[in-house]
């Protein structure tokens, strides 16, 4: 069997879990790492390069970058014919990212698989599902507590914070509150930072409370999770009650889902998709007829 070569393109959080996941993986080779950070030594089985060119044919991009920088990263490699998956976590804009992606992925006969992490991703699987056995009714989806990486890179990337943490703690029903811990740069106004921690579009829409503390380093923890619950209608019959819970590992799990992305780009024809328009079976590896015998 011909192994998939994918490239991880960042080493941040979600770029290292990748790397340890392609390397795991029985149908992947990894091609090697795209990063800014070139000059520093190769680690064991991989080398890292400052430009995919380098690293020969690439089948796949698994693109690691903060979701402000997804949309030109992606482009860049679907440009080039590379497919690419990413974990794009801004649910509002997945639409209009998904359009701009189609028309490059198409013209260049690649493949783009969008917001694959698991929320978005693997979780809006479990979503559709659970409205195709209750279509009537309200899901509710609560996350944490746990750190949200997205979240976190937003308030670093506000001007005069040195380095944050941002918690997300569900209160119920959808609702949540995001406590953010901002470690400031010398010389930094906090109340002014915290004036533009809660404008930022990752926080304007929740209740959000900002702490300063002397190092964030101290209260990092990447777990996470999930608490899902649909009560809805099937047919004619109320009162059906569907739950999905999960507890994770944040990069860990976010990693794993694009690698099965990945691995379904190889069967997919061109164009831009979310995980909701891909057929579950195709993020398995080897074939179909012995998960079919195994899991019906």
């Amino acid at each position: 069997m011909e192994k998939i070569r994918v490239a991880v393109a960042g080493r941040g959080n979600v770029g290292k879990q990748a790397i340890e996941a392609v390397l795991a993986a029985p149908d992947m080779e990894l091609a090697g790492v795209v990063s800014r950070r070139a000059g520093a030594a190769n680690e064991g089985a991989y080398k890292t390069v400052g430009d995919i060119a380098e690293l020969g044919k690439v089948d796949v991009v698994m693109v690691c970058s903060p979701t402000r920088a997804v949309e030109a990263e992606a482009s860049k490699y679907l440009a080039m014919g590379i497919s690419t998956v990413d974990s794009f976590d801004i649910h509002s804009q997945i639409v209009g990212l998904r359009a701009k992606l189609m028309g490059i992925a198409k013209a260049n006969g690649a493949v783009a698989v969008v917001a694959a992490g698991w929320d978005p991703g693997s979780d809006s699987v479990v979503r559709a599902l659970m409205e195709a056995m209750a279509p009537g009714g309200i899901t509710y989806t609560d996350f944490g507590p746990g750190m949200s990486m997205g979240h976190s890179v937003a308030a670093r990337a506000i001007n005069g914070v040195a380095d944050a943490l941002s918690i997300t703690i569900p209160l119920g029903t959808g609702v949540h509150r995001r406590l953010v811990y901002v470690q400031l740069q010398d010389g930094a106004d906090f109340d002014t930072v915290a004036a533009a921690v809660k404008a930022d579009p990752y926080f304007a829409y929740d209740e959000t409370r900002v702490t300063c503390v002397d190092d964030v380093k101290v209260l990092m923890d990447v777990g996470h999770g999930v608490s899902m619950s649909r009560k809805g209608v099937s047919g004619a019959t109320h009162n059906q009650m569907l739950q999905f819970n999960m507890r994770i590992n944040n990069p860990a799990l976010t990693s794993q889902i694009m690698v099965s992305c990945a691995r379904a780009c190889k069967r997919m024809a061109p164009g831009a998709y979310t995980m909701i328009e891909i057929p579950v079976i195709d993020l398995l590896p080897g074939e179909r007829e012995g998960h079919i015998d195994r899991l019906v």
